[in-house]
Formats: C-alpha cells, structure tokens, sequence
C-alpha cells in the first residue's frame, strides 16, 4: 500500500547498526522501507540512551544481529498507512514498545499495562513479521517495536503515541522508558500508599523516577541506596528523604558490614519498608529488595533489567508474607498513561531537566558506551 503523506519510496538516512554482542556500534548507512497499512514512518528528533539498549546490544533477551539500537526517543510522523486513523503527517510522537487497545481483557484491567492484541515485541520485526529497514540489501532487526537511533524508524501505529507538541522535545525523549518505567512502577503499578515508606535500589533515570513516583503518591520516607554518591543530590531534587551509600558501610577489610536490608531497616526502626523498588538490573539485589520489607504486607518490585533471566529467590521472605513482583514499562498504558507524564513534565511537576548530563550526535553515538561508564553520567541526549 501507499501512504497518505510523506514519501512512499524507501528512504536511505543514517542508523546505528550492531553487527554482535562483541562488536562495536556502527553508523551505517541504512535503508527505511515506507509503511504498509497500519504503520507510520517517522522522522527522529531525539532520541536517548537507555541501559537497556547496552543490554540489547549484547544479546538481551534474543541475540538478534545486526539490528538497529535505540528504543527512547520522539520523532514527528513522516507518512501513514491507508489503515492508520489516529495519526497524521506532522504529528509529535513517541514510538513506545507497549502497545495499547484499549478493548482487550488486559488494556480494560486496572491490573496491567500488556496488551493482548498488541503484544510486547522481542522477535526484532513488526506485527507482520518482517522488517522495514535494510543495509546493502540484508534486512535489519528492529529494536523492540522502536530503533530509534536512526534519522527515520517505522512502528506500528498502534505503538505510536501522539504527544502535547508544545513539551520540551528532549523531555518526551527522556519519557519514553527508563524515567516513565520507574515513576509508573511507583504511580501507577504499585499505586503507593500516602504516607507510606519507600526504598530504591539503583538511582539511575530508571531510579529517580521511581523516587518521583513515590513522591507524586504521598510516601513520606523515600530511601534511595547507590554506591555513587553523586546520585544524592540528584534524588534529593526529584524527592528522596534518606540516602544511602552501601560503600559508606565497609568493614576495615573492605567487606560489606551490613546487607543493603539491613540498613534500610536501620533507618526504618528495624521493621523494613512498605515498598521496595530494585532498579539496578544486578540480580543478586532482588532478595535485598525483599528482605527490605515489613514482614507481613511488605511488597517488592523488579524494575531493572538485567542480562541474567534466573534469579533464585529467598522463599521464605514469600512464606512470610512479603510480595515480589515485575513490571514492564512501570504498568503504565501508553497511549492513556504517557500524553499524562508529558503535561506533568509540561508543567514542571516532573524536574525531567536533571536528568540531562550528557549531550551527542547520532554520528557520536558509538563512543556512548564508555559516557554511560562515568560517574556523572545519568542520561546521554542524542540530536538526530
């Protein structure tokens, strides 16, 4: 099919290609096929570096090569599919990964963000099966439903979530993953309770949002633990009340004197959290989470990704009444959730400014990973 707008002919452009888990990010030079019936093309604008995509980058959770990287970021629609409705050429969007119906069994339940009809994609191609992007001829695997490291990337429009065109565009970029995952993990997945008691393992963006969201709810104690102490001051703004930094707690032979929930009980009265929010990926911290809380209704929450899928678990902290959960995309639903935390952005509920550290190029974007090895490092902004 042809589209309604923009061009119906491939477009070659600029995209960052991973060839293997060992090899370097390359820009390439790429082809973009135009959208068939129910997809949009869209021209990037900005785009953001998420610790998810160093992961994908090394085989999580398919090793999928060569694929176009980059799932964060906000574009304007170039051209549409005959089938596409709800957008139009011009439109500020957000290519997400969750899709959302709103008629399956899932999209009308409170409890989860995971559509039926429009699943989670981890093949690397789109609903039909295939891909609408190549170099030199050899199809290309998306990243999620997104790549958005690329002047142009395609989804379908059931993906594809318009935005407020008046928001801070580096802002709509920062919204879609790492700081909605861990705000909606707080607001919306786990609605927190007001006045309740909070910890977070990881203070990266995905961290800091959970902080927010915590906020956003009324919790009144807000623990944040990361080993870098920079993060402080960072938390503090979006609305930590107590740090922790677990390297200021070493014995004089430099081994741990105290677990991580030890001393979140420590700063508690010795009876844990309400919610504990693991935000680092390292699985090893999961028991930690919930270990971190009350006994009896104490719930913890798996945010972070990690490239290892079996983690053994502590049974009786469950036997004991503790809950341990996940979340994809913080339980938020795209297409309702988002167009929110971008007016919360818009009027300045949401500080997303602090998150910005580093600034680069798409041509730039294969030094990124040794940007996001630095301390002050929290989000790297890329100019498409």
């Amino acid at each position: 099919m042809g589209s309604k707008g923009g061009s119906s002919r491939a477009i070659t452009c600029k995209g960052v290609v991973c060839w293997g888990a060992e090899e370097e990010w390359r820009v390439e030079e790429i082809q973009v096929d135009p959208p068939k019936g129910s997809e949009v093309r869209m021209k990037m604008l900005f785009a953001s570096i998420c610790h998810s995509d160093l992961l994908c980058s090394q085989g999580f959770p398919l090793p999928l090569y060569p694929r176009v990287l980059g799932h964060e970021g906000v574009g304007i629609v170039e051209s549409v599919g005959e089938e596409v409705e709800e957008l139009k050429e011009g439109d500020v969007v957000i290519p997400a990964y969750v899709g959302e119906c709103r008629e399956c069994e899932n999209c009308k339940s409170e409890k989860t963000n995971l559509c039926l009809r429009y699943p989670l994609s981890m093949n690397g191609v789109l609903p039909d099966g295939t891909s609408r992007m190549s170099i030199r001829g050899q199809a290309l695997y998306h990243l999620l439903s997104c790549s958005t490291w690329s002047e142009y990337t395609v989804s379908d429009a059931n993906y594809v979530v318009k935005v407020d065109p008046g928001v801070a565009l580096p802002h709509a970029s920062f919204l879609s993953c790492g700081f909605s995952t861990g705000f909606g993990a707080a607001w919306m997945d786990s609605k927190v309770e007001s006045g309740s008691s909070v910890a977070v393992i990881g203070l990266g963006a995905v961290g800091l949002g959970a902080i927010g969201g915590a906020r956003a709810q009324g919790a009144t104690t807000i623990i944040g633990v990361d080993k870098n102490g920079m993060k402080k001051d960072k938390g503090e703004v979006f609305g930590m009340t107590h740090f922790i930094n677990p390297d200021d707690h070493k014995s004089s032979d430099g081994t741990d004197s105290k677990s991580i929930s030890e001393m979140v009980k420590d700063l508690t009265g010795g009876a844990g959290v309400d919610y504990c929010f693991e935000c680092s990926g390292v699985p090893n911290l999961i028991n930690q989470a919930l270990e971190a809380t009350k006994v009896g209704k104490g719930k913890a929450v798996a945010v972070g990704a990690g490239l290892k899928h079996v983690v053994e678990i502590n049974f009786m902290e469950l036997l004991v009444g503790r809950t341990l959960k996940g979340t994809i995309f913080g339980g938020l639903k795209s297409k309702t959730h988002l167009p929110l935390l971008v007016h919360k952005s818009k009027d300045e509920e949401i500080p997303l400014d602090e998150l910005l550290t580093h600034e680069m190029k798409l041509e730039d974007v294969p030094r990124a990973r040794e940007v996001l090895k630095r301390s002050d490092c929290i989000k790297i902004l890329i100019k498409i």
